[in-house]
C-alpha cells in the first residue's frame, strides 16, 4: 500500500507578517495511522525539503498523542525534512493521496498545477483522494472526468466559516473553504465546530478540522481495503 501525503510549502499568513504552513496534528495523526497499518508513506511538497510548520500548531495546547509521538520519532522527522518535490511524483506510483491542512495550502496547493493534475489523474484512475481541514481547498480548481468541478454533486466538508471566524482569519485567507466547496457545487455539510466530522463520497474523503484528521485517515484506509477485496 503506497500512500502519498502532500504538504504545503507556503509559510506567509497573507500580509500579516505572521507565519503559517501545515498543521502538525493533521500531518502526524494520519501519518501514524498509515504507518501503523503497514503502508509505505511518501511525503511531497511543491518546493521539496522541509515544509513550513504553522507555529500555532506547535503550541502546548495543540499537542496530541500523535504530535508527541512525532517529536520522539527521529525517522519521521527526517522524512518530513526531506519531502520530495511534488513535480517529481507520478500518480501511477501511489494507491491514494492525502492532504493535511493548515492555512498554507490555500495559497500554494489550491492553484498548483502539479497538485491539480495529480488529484485529477488519481480520481480518474479510481484512486481515493483525501483532504482535511483547510486542505479541501486544494480541490478548488480540480475537475472530474466529466469536466465539471471535482466536488460537484459530492458530499463534502472542510474548515467552516465559523471556525475561520473563531481564529480571526476570515479577512486574511485568500478564500473560505466552505464557500468554495459550496460555489463549486459540493453538497457541503458540517458538524459542530472543532468536533470530528468526516464524509466519504465514492473515492473522495474530506474532514472538517484538526480533530477530523485521524478519523479521515481511517476512512481512507477503509476505502483502500474495500478496493482490495473487490
Amino acid at each position: 500500500m503506497n500512500i502519498l501525503m502532500v504538504l504545503t510549502s507556503h509559510d506567509q499568513l497573507g500580509d500579516t507578517g505572521k507565519k503559517t504552513g501545515f498543521w502538525l496534528e493533521e500531518f502526524a495523526a494520519p501519518y501514524y495511522v498509515f504507518k501503523d497499518a503497514g503502508a509505505n508513506v511518501t511525503l511531497a511538497s511543491p518546493k521539496g525539503g522541509q515544509p513550513p510548520l504553522d507555529p500555532k500548531s506547535d503550541e502546548p495546547d495543540s499537542q496530541t498523542e500523535a504530535t508527541r509521538r512525532f517529536k520522539a520519532d527521529p525517522a519521521a522527522q527526517q522524512a518530513l525534512a526531506s519531502t520530495v518535490t511534488l513535480s517529481s511524483v507520478s500518480a501511477e506510483q501511489f494507491d491514494t493521496v492525502f492532504y493535511p491542512g493548515g492555512h498554507g495550502p490555500l495559497w500554494d496547493l489550491a492553484g498548483d498545477r502539479d497538485s491539480i493534475g495529480l488529484i485529477e489523474t488519481m480520481f480518474a484512475a479510481g484512486k481515493p483522494v483525501a483532504a482535511v481541514c483547510h486542505a479541501p481547498g486544494v480541490l478548488r480548481d480540480t475537475k472530474g472526468p466529466d469536466g465539471a468541478s471535482l466536488v460537484s454533486g459530492k458530499r463534502v466538508t472542510g474548515f467552516t466559516n465559523t471556525e475561520e471566524a473563531a481564529v480571526g482569519l476570515t479577512e486574511v485567507v485568500p478564500f473560505l473553504v466552505e464557500d468554495v466547496l459550496v460555489r463549486n457545487g459540493g453538497k457541503y455539510s458540517k458538524g459542530p465546530d472543532w468536533q470530528p466530522y468526516v464524509l466519504t463520497d465514492g473515492i473522495l474523503v474530506t474532514g472538517q478540522n484538526p480533530a477530523s484528521s485521524e478519523p479521515a485517515a481511517h476512512a481512507l484506509l477503509q476505502l483502500l481495503q474495500a478496493q482490495k477485496q473487490r
